[in-house]
Parts: C-alpha cells; sequence; structure tokens
C-alpha cells in the first residue's frame, strides 16, 4: 500500500501582512489534500482497499498542522505587536552599547532580524544584548 504526501506549493511568509494570504495557501493545501484522499479512495483497487484507519490518521496528522501553523501565525501577530508597542516607548531615551556608541533614539524600526534603533546622528543601531537603554 502506498502512502501520499502533499507538499506545500509555496512557502509560508509570518509577516502580518500576508496572514492572510499564507492563510488561503493552507486552505488550498489542505482542500487538495482532500481532494487527493478522495481520488485515492475511487481509484483504489477493490481487492485491496486503502486501510480507512490510516486515511483517518493521514487527515489528522495534516489537521494538526494546518492548526500549528495558524497557531505560529497568530503568535507572529502578537509579538510583533508587542515590540510595536515596546518600541514606540524607547523615542526620546538614551542607548549605549558596549562598542561604547551612545545617543538619543531619534525613531526605532522593526525588521525581521529585531528591533533597529535610529539615533539623532543617523547611526542604527540593533537592540539586543549589551545595550543599555536608560
Amino acid at each position: 500500500m502506498s502512502v501520499s504526501t502533499v507538499t506545500p506549493s509555496s512557502s509560508v511568509d509570518t509577516t502580518s501582512s500576508s496572514t492572510s494570504s499564507a492563510m488561503q495557501t493552507q486552505t488550498m493545501d489542505y482542500d487538495s489534500f482532500l481532494q487527493l484522499m478522495v481520488t485515492q479512495m475511487k481509484n483504489q483497487d477493490p481487492t485491496e482497499p486503502t486501510d480507512m484507519g490510516e486515511q483517518m490518521g493521514q487527515l489528522a496528522s495534516f489537521s494538526n498542522v494546518e492548526q500549528n501553523i495558524q497557531t505560529n501565525n497568530k503568535l507572529d501577530a502578537v509579538l510583533s505587536q508587542l515590540y510595536v508597542n515596546q518600541s514606540a516607548s524607547l523615542i526620546g531615551k538614551t542607548i549605549t552599547t558596549t562598542n561604547n556608541i551612545s545617543g538619543q533614539i531619534e525613531s526605532v524600526g522593526i525588521y525581521s532580524d529585531g528591533v533597529v534603533a535610529k539615533l539623532q546622528d543617523g547611526t542604527d543601531v540593533l537592540i539586543g544584548p549589551g545595550v543599555t537603554i536608560s
């Protein structure tokens, strides 16, 4: 008996701006999986039918993966909002790094690699370990 696997046709972008697009892609993949399962059932050999328990197990596993992806997308959105809320409170404060870069924070940007503070002199500082804000 063969086991069919479904691979996503595109990668899922976890930025909040593409969450709805990612959800549509996941839904299409889920629908494709269901269509594949129905087609497999229609075309199976009647003398050796596929085990329904195994098919239901595949469906349950795929459903769990889909739910985990949706949960991760929601957590990413919450984390992004947390970054925005915390970053806004940094403007006007003084930042000092272990490399002796120091200055007042003029603006804050949120990027995939973290939060970056732009100082009044134009210097960009990645906020992370070794950075003091006062």
